[in-house]
């Protein structure tokens, strides 16, 4: 009768384990969003092993699902790498079939090498001896297939910790990184676009519990765009990389200031009222940052000059993750998140409302304080974040903030 032995994933990470004294509270965040985000899956439980997290999954699973369970782990801030595998007992004869099993799921490969470790010296075979048995056993089953120590295709990892023995071929990057919580929390402007949900992204991938604020156009244009951030915002939730987003309707205010305002200073003066708003919605979240999506000489507001007039707007800090990084680059890091479809989609919103013929490139604070000025813009902020509707999304490490 053929053993039916019991599937795990494995979740190596690399930062967390340079974090000396606090590394366990970084290893026990990790646990808890993967935990959370496994809710789905047919996971039996999740444990802390000799640096790394093992995910048991339940009896019977096969091969397909072990693999899903791998992808969404992979996606997960603070997972360097997830492999599939198997838990066996610390005996010699069934560890080589395992090895085989193990190896018999990869995909196309030519060559491959065994390496093999105990963690307790209880178990009498050593590390070498353990990679010439097993690795013959692997020989004698895949004879058309050859040994390479260096750089092979696969490598087959055994490791004999105390009461048992895990070993695993298939082995996939992780996007590295922080668990989500463990950097404190962000309020990031989300647009519909293809930058701002980038720029999420990496803060999340720091750490940062991220809370989306999207200024929508409405009433002035469709509420198209507040399908696609929220399109946007299921795709980021799939690895617990957003929590919340605050859908604000800003087009009646945006007509206000294009009635008022020099049309040259319209975007300045846009950007600084939202960032006020965005502002009011941290503090109320108790967020220690605002992020967005700028990248240096991009558009016309994303000057230095343009940059410093919209900062001076608030006194919270403003993070940019994407300042130095080009068009190109965003584009194929929002392929690789999955929402480069979504943000391609054209839709009307607050960022092509009243927008100038020529605006400013190189604004002056003092112009913009005086062209301010008339606008009661401190009332206003109120105004819009008391209007502000959230929408939750799954992650783990958020929690509300109580209701003021």
């Amino acid at each position: 009768m053929e053993l039916q032995h019991q599937r795990i994933c494995l979740v190596h990470y690399h930062e967390i384990g340079l974090k000396g004294h606090n590394r366990s509270t970084f290893e026990k965040r990790l646990l808890k969003n993967v935990e959370a985000l496994l809710v789905d899956f047919p996971v039996v439980t999740i444990h802390r092993i000799a640096g790394r997290l093992c995910v048991f999954l339940r009896e019977g699973c096969d091969r397909k699902t072990a693999i899903e369970v791998a992808d969404t782990i992979k996606g997960v801030p603070g997972v360097a790498r997830v492999s599939c595998g198997f838990k066996c007992e610390r005996n010699l004869v069934e560890m080589g079939q395992v090895a085989i099993e193990a190896l018999s799921e990869c995909e196309e490969f030519e060559t491959f090498k065994v390496h093999a470790r105990r963690n307790h010296t209880d178990f009498e075979t050593d590390s070498m001896q353990m990679n010439q048995i097993i690795g013959a056993d692997l020989c004698r089953a895949f004879p058309e297939k050859g040994v390479k120590m260096k750089d092979p295709d696969i490598t087959v990892v055994v490791e004999v910790v105390q009461n048992a023995s895990y070993i695993y071929a298939r082995s996939v990057r992780g996007v590295g990184g922080l668990p989500v919580g463990s950097s404190g929390k962000v309020v990031s402007l989300l647009s519909s676009g293809i930058d701002s949900p980038v720029a999420l992204w990496r803060m999340a991938r720091r750490g940062a519990i991220c809370i989306g604020v999207h200024f929508s156009g409405r009433p002035q244009t469709a509420d198209t765009s507040e399908y696609l951030v929220d399109d946007i915002a299921h795709v980021l939730e799939k690895t617990g990389c957003i929590a919340r987003v605050y859908v604000v309707p800003f087009g009646d205010y945006q007509k206000e200031i294009a009635l008022t305002a020099p049309p040259s200073l319209r975007i300045i003066l846009y950007r600084r009222l939202m960032f006020k708003v965005a502002e009011e919605l941290a503090r109320r979240e108790h967020a220690g940052a605002l992020v967005t999506g700028e990248s240096l000489g991009q558009v016309a507001s994303q000057t230095l000059d343009n940059i410093r007039a919209t900062d001076q707007a608030v006194n919270t800090l403003v993070l940019r993750p994407l300042i130095g990084a080009d068009k190109l680059e965003i584009i194929d890091s929002a392929q690789k998140l999955g929402t480069f479809e979504i943000s391609s989609q054209d839709a009307p919103d607050c960022c092509t409302l009243f927008m100038p013929r020529s605006p400013e490139t190189h604004a002056k604070i003092p112009d913009v304080l005086e062209a301010e000025a008339s606008l009661p813009i401190e009332e206003w902020v109120k105004e819009i974040a008391d209007a502000a509707e959230p929408h939750d999304y799954k992650c783990p490490s958020y929690r509300p903030p109580r209701t003021q």
